[in-house]
């Protein structure tokens, strides 16, 4: 198993020419890339803490725009990790941040798919019932849509038939957490809504999966940025995902793009929050994790023996790239 250096971008521009995963990084990524687009049978774009509905998040979205149209193929779908919405969402179900914040920067012609999404902290606090909202909207039209939330909780396996890969998308806005985090106003699930989560998830993971699993959250379990490690699921979360052999914890919160690989464990930690909302700067990270304190997507490929996750910034250039295998067995590969 190769070990992730730790680094940023400035320790990495600094040791460009004598860090031998920098020269990887340099002379291996467009390898890695081709390796990506003609193996991988599934691919998906990952996108995070992006409703700023200003200029960057329009600046990220023309980025993933360009990006997915240098793939060659139609992905299938899109993983929204929450805070879908910052600030206020007058008229809910009718409000014209779907139009601005969601299908204009997004556009059907480039993203067709499912846009699969999960709740954040400021889908719950920023405007009292956006969460709800959310929920409602593909329901509310009289027309599809692509934007895909059947519930605060949901499974997705692709594809459809003999499915390569399970996604476990929950939510993890829990009192216990937003709490910390916004101690004005109620913005988390009930309690009740949280013991019937678990019992769905303690279910799902019992239960047939495809040869990969992936369980997506807004919340960090682990962290190297802003927020930390988010106690409650370092207790509660981590344990059902090493028990289960998930592959990979997916999520935002931190506005920023990480992996971290965790000795002893099986599941890799991947943060995407980089889509719109200011980015964090970080001091240190621990041994096994890379950071980078910047804008951007992430890329979500997947094939019947590997998936890879590779980190866009906004210029369209790989900062960080790896694979994993069905056993766990994993590498960096940029």
């Amino acid at each position: 198993m190769n070990a992730i250096p730790t680094v940023s971008r400035r320790r990495l521009l600094k040791t460009l020419f004598c860090s031998s995963v920098a020269m990887k990084l340099n002379l291996a990524s467009s390898a890695a890339a081709a390796e990506t687009h003609t193996a991988a049978s599934l691919d998906l774009l990952v996108l995070g803490d992006f409703g700023s509905g200003d200029e960057i998040q329009a600046s990220v979205a023309r980025a993933i725009s360009r990006y997915a149209e240098t793939l060659g193929k139609p992905t299938q779908g899109m993983l929204l990790l929450g805070d879908n919405f910052y600030g206020s969402m007058p008229g809910g179900v009718k409000s014209p941040r779907w139009q601005s914040g969601f299908s204009e920067p997004y556009p059907a012609k480039i993203f067709p798919a499912p846009c699969w999404a999960i709740l954040g902290n400021h889908d719950y606090h920023d405007t009292r019932g956006n969460e709800q909202a959310q929920l409602d909207y593909a329901a509310s039209l009289d027309r599809p849509t692509r934007w895909t939330m059947p519930g605060k909780y949901y499974r997705v396996d692709l594809p459809a038939n003999k499915p390569l890969i399970t996604f476990l998308m929950i939510d993890t806005n829990w009192k216990s957490i937003n709490s910390k985090l916004h101690n004005d106003v109620p913005c988390w699930m009930s309690d009740e809504e949280k013991t019937a989560q678990q019992i769905w998830l303690d279910k799902q993971l019992a239960s047939p999966r495809a040869p990969f699993t992936v369980v997506v959250g807004h919340h960090p379990i682990y962290s190297d940025s802003k927020h930390g490690d988010t106690s409650d699921l370092v207790k509660e979360l981590a344990p059902m995902l090493e028990k289960a052999s998930v592959h990979l914890y997916l999520c935002g919160h931190d506005h920023d793009l990480q992996h971290l690989e965790l000795e002893g464990l099986k599941t890799s930690f991947v943060i995407s929050g980089g889509g719109g909302a200011r980015v964090y700067p970080h001091e240190k990270t621990r041994p096994n994790s890379v950071i980078f304190d910047s804008y951007g997507f992430s890329h979500l490929a997947i094939s019947n023996k590997r998936l890879w996750v590779r980190h866009i910034d906004p210029n369209g250039k790989m900062v960080h790239a790896f694979s994993k295998g069905v056993d766990h067995d994993w590498k960096v590969e940029a």
